[in-house]
């Protein structure tokens, strides 16, 4: 009984004894865990900050990099978006020029149905700009069957008279040249007259006596004589009338019918026989 008992001593004391020591080793512990140097400190203070930096930094550049991206991407975009509106406003300018064109082409044709001569659609390709655009060329000829004296009209009025022709292009002496009367009346009194090219897109009517009752707006058609221009198409209108002191006659100033600095298309009438007026000859050769 006593052997137990001494033996029951020696482990309370050894367990004692192995306690003591874990809390001490315990307390060592923590104390080298919270205790730091001073060389640890300002190491500590320093590095901190530039870590903090370069953080910020990497956080600052990442969102730089996705917005450049998205601004990149923005502007490929918008590029791609411009050519496609471009591209639209010129199908836009082409579709809207067919429109306009359909129209005169309409109109010309409308324009000419009761008349009984063959009708050539031309276009307008060239003009003799040192003569004030009195000769005008066309982009069709005798290969389609285009002659020479044949009238030339647009849906507003008359152009003039085919004066040269070759197998694919004709010239037309406008009646804005001097070398071009067009046998015309007035269409209110139907006073008859000839009216001439002068000047700066204008015509004069000449043979007009001074007792008759013209006044500006009058408006003045094709008598039909001469055996070139059929009867009753527009020439022009009265826009200015003056007496001279001396002579039987007024001086009278013509605007014509015809746009001729925005003229495009035109219509060539080509009757069954086109024969050579007298006293209509062109004397002059103008080049284009």
């Amino acid at each position: 009984m006593k052997l137990i008992n001494e033996s029951s001593k020696t482990k309370i004391v050894n367990n004692l004894l192995v306690a003591i020591l874990a809390v001490y080793g315990i307390s060592q512990k923590r104390f080298d865990l919270n205790e730091t140097t001073l060389f640890h400190q300002l190491v500590t203070e320093v590095i901190s900050p530039i870590q903090e930096g370069l953080a910020n930094s990497k956080k600052s550049l990442s969102f730089l990099w996705e917005n450049y991206l998205l601004i990149v991407n923005t502007s490929k975009e918008n590029n791609v978006l411009k050519k496609q509106i471009s591209r639209l406003e010129s199908d836009l300018t082409t579709m809207e020029e067919v429109r306009k064109e359909n129209l005169r082409l309409k109109r010309l044709l409308s324009y000419s149905d009761e008349m009984s001569h063959q009708r050539v659609m031309a276009q307008v390709v060239g003009w003799d700009s040192a003569n004030e655009f009195k000769v005008i060329r066309l982009n069709k000829g005798k290969k389609d069957g285009i002659k020479v004296m044949a009238p030339v009209i647009t849906d507003h009025g008359l152009v003039g008279y085919v004066y040269r022709v070759t197998d694919n292009y004709a010239d037309v002496l406008t009646i804005l040249d001097q070398n071009n009367r067009v046998d015309v009346m007035i269409e209110r009194t139907r006073t008859h007259g000839i009216v001439e090219g002068v000047f700066n897109f204008k015509c004069a009517l000449k043979y007009i006596m001074r007792n008759e009752p013209v006044e500006v707006g009058d408006k003045l058609i094709t008598a039909g004589v001469g055996g070139i221009y059929p009867k009753g198409i527009k020439v022009g209108m009265i826009t200015d009338i003056k007496k001279e002191n001396f002579g039987m006659t007024l001086s009278i100033e013509v605007i014509p019918s015809v746009d001729f600095d925005k003229l495009e298309e035109v219509l060539v009438l080509i009757p069954s026989e086109v024969a050579l007026a007298p006293g209509i000859v062109p004397t002059t050769e103008i080049k284009l």
